[in-house]
């Protein structure tokens, strides 16, 4: 179930208590007159089971209320109601499969943004990774790959394509093209500070790496993992599964490819250079493409099991 909470001009209040009373799926109407400040107007409050939220959402809208107050919505750990359990019945489709987009946006909005915190963490991971690609260790290479914050750009390309959100698209673009960037000219730099002191050579870069050497040796393996990552990680996204993302970050060689390029690059190694960012751009199309499909199955899936009423008999 969803908790809704909303700030409502007075004019607008009837029409949206209406609108909550004869969707289906939905329980617990509150409706506080005059109790918001800023901005001013009425606070009506509900719980909507996951599967009818997003239409009630788009419905609440159309009438203006994100624009004229406020809509906010967050998950309910537990609720202990009759009334809450046959809203969920009675509502079409199940909640596993609901996909709220309008939190799908916002979360990859904020998940694709190019800030500090975001460039620190890819950079890190790079570096950790280049430490894990010259000693041919992969305990190093599946931490790297666990730190990587790359995934919520490609996630916001996917939803951007899907939902025709272009800004969204050059957002996420840039995250993944600026960081990728910046993470691996620091990690060149790196690379040669460490050579400096002794802890980078070479010999061990060029030398057998049983462990990592599939870093720069691109296949068919390579974009078809990509592919079941992708789709993997944009399921967890929808479903909020966030336990099987930390899986999908983990079985996708985006950062290893960039560090092992970084590295090459610092020694003039133009074999490794090349394949590690052949390897790169490979999982990256392979995620993206993953993303945009598995978000207009699920897009056609559920419209077609909304094809159930949603209104109340009656209503």
């Amino acid at each position: 179930m969803l908790h809704l909470r909303l700030i409502t001009p007075a004019d607008r209040t009837d029409e949206v208590v209406r609108l909550i009373g004869r969707t289906v799926g939905t329980a617990h109407l509150v409706v506080l007159p005059g109790a918001a400040r800023d901005p001013e107007g009425d606070v009506v409050m509900c719980d909507v089971a996951r599967e009818a939220g997003d239409p009630l959402i788009r419905e609440l809208q159309v009438l203006g209320i994100d624009s004229r107050g406020a809509i906010t919505a967050e998950h309910i750990d537990l609720s202990l109601s009759t009334r809450a359990d046959r809203a969920e019945k009675d509502a079409p489709g199940e909640a596993a499969d609901a996909v709220l987009w309008e939190q799908l946006e916002e979360a990859t909005h904020e998940e694709s943004t190019l800030s500090f915190t975001y460039v620190a963490f890819i950079t890190l991971a790079t570096m950790i990774a280049a430490c894990g690609v010259v000693l041919d260790n992969a305990i190093l290479i599946v931490g790297a790959m666990a730190v990587g914050p790359e995934f919520g750009p490609l996630a916001g390309i996917s939803t951007a394509a899907v939902q025709r959100q272009p800004r969204l698209a050059l957002r996420s673009m840039t995250a993944l093209l600026v960081g990728f960037a910046v993470a691996m000219a620091v990690t060149v730099g790196f690379s040669f500070f460490m050579d400096a002191v002794g802890l980078f050579t070479e010999e061990r870069l060029e030398g057998d790496r049983p462990q990592t050497g599939f870093v720069y040796a691109p296949d068919w393996f390579s974009f078809v993992v990509a592919v079941l990552a992708g789709a993997a990680g944009t399921l967890s996204l929808t479903s909020a599964k966030s336990g099987a993302l930390v899986g999908v970050a983990i079985s996708v060689t985006t950062v290893p490819a960039a560090a092992n390029a970084a590295v090459a690059l610092s020694y003039g190694d133009t074999v490794q250079t090349r394949g590690s960012t052949e390897q790169l751009l490979l999982n990256l199309l392979g995620i993206v493409l993953a993303g945009i499909l598995t978000l207009l199955v699920q897009k056609a899936l559920w419209a077609g099991q909304h094809e159930r009423p949603r209104r109340r008999p009656g209503a």
